[in-house]
Protein backbone atom coordinates (compact mmCIF):
# COMPACT_ATOMS: atom_id res chain seq x y z
CA UNK A 1 0.00 0.00 0.00
CA UNK A 2 1.15 3.49 -0.86
CA UNK A 3 -0.45 6.75 0.22
CA UNK A 4 0.32 9.86 -1.77
CA UNK A 5 0.05 13.54 -0.85
CA UNK A 6 0.67 16.26 -3.41
CA UNK A 7 1.71 19.83 -2.65
CA UNK A 8 3.15 22.86 -4.38
CA UNK A 9 0.23 23.96 -6.53
CA UNK A 10 -0.92 27.53 -6.72
CA UNK A 11 -1.67 30.54 -8.90
CA UNK A 12 1.06 31.73 -11.24
CA UNK A 13 1.27 34.02 -14.24
CA UNK A 14 1.96 32.67 -17.70
CA UNK A 15 5.68 32.10 -18.14
CA UNK A 16 6.18 31.39 -14.47
CA UNK A 17 7.26 28.24 -12.67
CA UNK A 18 5.99 25.89 -10.00
CA UNK A 19 7.43 22.79 -8.40
CA UNK A 20 5.01 20.08 -7.38
CA UNK A 21 5.91 17.50 -4.78
CA UNK A 22 4.35 14.15 -4.02
CA UNK A 23 5.20 12.58 -0.69
CA UNK A 24 4.61 8.85 -0.41
CA UNK A 25 4.23 6.60 2.56
CA UNK A 26 5.46 3.05 2.59
CA UNK A 27 8.85 1.45 2.79
CA UNK A 28 8.72 0.12 -0.77
CA UNK A 29 8.36 3.51 -2.47
CA UNK A 30 11.61 2.97 -4.34
CA UNK A 31 10.07 0.02 -6.20
CA UNK A 32 7.17 1.97 -7.68
CA UNK A 33 6.94 3.77 -10.96
CA UNK A 34 5.50 7.24 -10.38
CA UNK A 35 3.37 9.34 -12.64
CA UNK A 36 1.85 12.78 -12.82
CA UNK A 37 -1.54 13.29 -14.43
CA UNK A 38 -3.79 16.32 -14.70
CA UNK A 39 -7.46 17.01 -15.15
CA UNK A 40 -8.97 20.27 -16.30
CA UNK A 41 -12.67 21.03 -15.75
CA UNK A 42 -14.83 19.14 -18.21
CA UNK A 43 -11.90 17.12 -19.54
CA UNK A 44 -10.56 13.65 -18.97
CA UNK A 45 -7.58 13.02 -16.77
CA UNK A 46 -4.49 13.04 -18.96
CA UNK A 47 -0.92 11.85 -18.67
CA UNK A 48 1.75 14.45 -17.95
CA UNK A 49 4.92 12.61 -16.98
CA UNK A 50 6.27 9.41 -15.44
CA UNK A 51 9.48 8.09 -13.97
CA UNK A 52 10.67 4.56 -13.33
CA UNK A 53 11.69 3.29 -9.93
CA UNK A 54 15.40 3.87 -10.60
CA UNK A 55 15.07 7.04 -12.72
CA UNK A 56 16.24 5.03 -15.71
CA UNK A 57 13.12 6.02 -17.63
CA UNK A 58 11.32 9.31 -17.81
CA UNK A 59 8.46 10.07 -20.12
CA UNK A 60 6.54 13.22 -20.97
CA UNK A 61 3.41 14.20 -22.79
CA UNK A 62 4.18 16.13 -25.96
CA UNK A 63 2.42 19.17 -24.54
CA UNK A 64 4.93 19.52 -21.68
CA UNK A 65 8.19 18.30 -23.24
CA UNK A 66 10.98 20.76 -22.76
CA UNK A 67 9.08 22.64 -20.06
CA UNK A 68 8.44 20.07 -17.30
CA UNK A 69 10.97 17.85 -15.55
CA UNK A 70 10.14 14.87 -13.36
CA UNK A 71 12.51 13.57 -10.72
CA UNK A 72 12.43 11.51 -7.56
CA UNK A 73 14.31 11.17 -4.31
CA UNK A 74 13.84 7.64 -3.03
CA UNK A 75 15.55 8.49 0.25
CA UNK A 76 12.82 11.06 0.89
CA UNK A 77 9.97 9.03 -0.63
CA UNK A 78 9.17 11.99 -2.85
CA UNK A 79 8.65 12.63 -6.53
CA UNK A 80 8.79 16.10 -8.03
CA UNK A 81 7.47 17.86 -11.10
CA UNK A 82 9.31 21.05 -12.00
CA UNK A 83 7.08 23.09 -14.29
CA UNK A 84 8.61 25.99 -16.21
CA UNK A 85 7.24 28.32 -18.88
CA UNK A 86 3.73 27.64 -17.69
CA UNK A 87 0.82 28.35 -20.01
CA UNK A 88 -2.86 28.97 -19.26
CA UNK A 89 -3.63 25.60 -20.83
CA UNK A 90 -1.59 23.95 -18.05
CA UNK A 91 -4.32 24.94 -15.61
CA UNK A 92 -5.66 21.76 -14.01
CA UNK A 93 -5.80 19.61 -10.91
CA UNK A 94 -2.53 17.70 -10.84
CA UNK A 95 -2.45 14.17 -9.48
CA UNK A 96 0.41 11.96 -8.41
CA UNK A 97 0.06 8.23 -9.02
CA UNK A 98 2.03 5.09 -8.23
CA UNK A 99 2.16 1.44 -9.16
CA UNK A 100 4.63 -1.40 -9.41
CA UNK A 101 4.21 -2.18 -13.10
CA UNK A 102 2.29 -1.33 -16.25
CA UNK A 103 2.57 1.23 -18.99
CA UNK A 104 3.66 4.54 -17.48
CA UNK A 105 1.35 6.77 -19.57
CA UNK A 106 -1.90 4.87 -18.96
CA UNK A 107 -3.92 6.09 -16.00
CA UNK A 108 -5.73 2.74 -15.90
CA UNK A 109 -2.47 1.08 -14.87
CA UNK A 110 -2.04 3.03 -11.65
CA UNK A 111 -3.74 1.79 -8.51
CA UNK A 112 -2.62 4.47 -6.07
CA UNK A 113 -3.57 8.12 -6.39
CA UNK A 114 -3.22 11.29 -4.38
CA UNK A 115 -5.97 13.85 -3.86
CA UNK A 116 -4.48 16.36 -6.27
CA UNK A 117 -3.07 19.88 -6.11
CA UNK A 118 -4.53 22.76 -8.11
CA UNK A 119 -2.40 24.63 -10.61
CA UNK A 120 -3.84 27.80 -12.10
CA UNK A 121 -1.97 29.77 -14.75
CA UNK A 122 -3.25 33.25 -15.53
CA UNK A 123 -2.69 34.95 -18.87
Amino acid sequence: QVQLVESGGGLVQAGGSLRLSCAASGRTFSLYKMGWFRQAPGKEREFVSAISWNEGMTRYADSVKGRFTISRDNAKNTVYLQMNSLKPEDTALYYCAADLSGLPYRKEEYNYWGQGTQVTVSS
